[in-house]
């Protein structure tokens, strides 16, 4: 009887295999469907700025509209010598300051932030909804005060003290809301660990602490540099006189009229991506020596 089961399923198998194994090289049309979906995606969210990135290698006698004409680094020349183009060197040299002197006070509070909220206390959820607040206020207003509270203070309007300040509103609520998230999967035993080893307090937070949230400060510093370098809603009301880079980009396109605002526009995204590249290796490079610590 075995012997005749096993013939029957031998033979009933191969045809019951080759009707439900799907035939090779074909897709069901909701494949197709959803990548031409992602395709718009992608083109509706990366061509205007690839069209940016072109159109910024044209020669002297390229416009701001296709078809490209020639190819050269003019504009990118053009660009940090020509007076009519604006305050460019200027202007890029404040961001850069302001957004580093932005992202180590957003790393610093988010972390004594983190620190303080690791326990219950009396009237937490007042302070940390007061915290992450302003950032449901409209950024023009919120700049708007900050600029009139800097003048009741007796301070001028300048990119480091009224812009300074109407960034940090904006950059320490999502430093704040990462290092919760970080923080949360955190384990207390290590610092118990750290106190029966002998450390101090300091030295369980330098020593332990730190080096565990490294990540996480690092996503944090990232949040704050680059929330800060593309500002422009907060430090319009805020900057004074001198502009931030986002302020000469808005008013370059009141009365630039060539390729050198494309060129300008290219030069600020690697920049970014720069950034961003360097932030993510450091994350890749503290994991890495995490697992070479372990497997040690």
């Amino acid at each position: 009887m075995s012997a005749v089961l096993t013939d029957m399923q031998g033979a009933v198998a191969p045809a019951t295999t080759k009707a439900i194994a799907p035939s090779r090289g074909q897709r069901p049309w909701t494949f197709y469907v959803l990548a031409s979906l992602f395709t718009l995606y992608v083109l509706a969210l990366y061509g205007p700025m690839i069209c940016i990135y072109i159109l910024s290698f044209q020669d002297i006698r390229g416009g701001l509209v296709f078809p490209m004409k020639g190819h050269s680094l003019h504009w990118f020349v053009d660009l940090f010598t020509q007076v009519r183009t604006g305050d460019v060197k200027g202007s890029f040299d404040r961001s850069i300051k302001l957004a580093v002197i932005v992202t180590i006070i957003t790393v610093v509070i988010s972390f004594l932030a983190g620190l303080g909220f690791r326990r219950r206390f009396a009237g937490d959820a007042v302070v940390f909804y007061m915290m992450i607040g302003s950032l449901v206020a409209p950024g023009l207003v919120l700049g708007l005060g900050t600029g009139l509270l800097f003048q009741a203070l007796g301070l001028n309007a300048s990119w480091y003290t009224s812009a300074l300040g109407a960034q940090l509103s904006w950059t320490l609520p999502f430093g704040v809301l990462v290092m919760f998230a970080v923080m949360s999967r955190y384990n207390r035993a290590w610092d118990e660990a750290a106190y029966d080893l002998g450390a101090s307090r300091w030295q369980t937070i330098w020593l332990v602490i730190v080096p565990v949230l490294a990540p996480g400060i690092v996503a944090v510093a990232l949040f704050g540099f680059t929330l800060s370098y593309d500002e422009f809603a907060r430090s319009l009301q805020t900057a004074g006189s001198l502009n931030t880079l986002p302020l000469e980009i808005w008013s370059m396109t009141l009365n630039v009229t060539s390729p050198s605002l494309y060129a300008l526009g290219t030069v600020t995204t690697i920049i970014s991506f720069i950034v961003i590249g360097a932030s993510l290796g450091t994350i890749v490079l503290i994991q890495k020596k995490r697992g070479s610590r372990a497997k040690g």
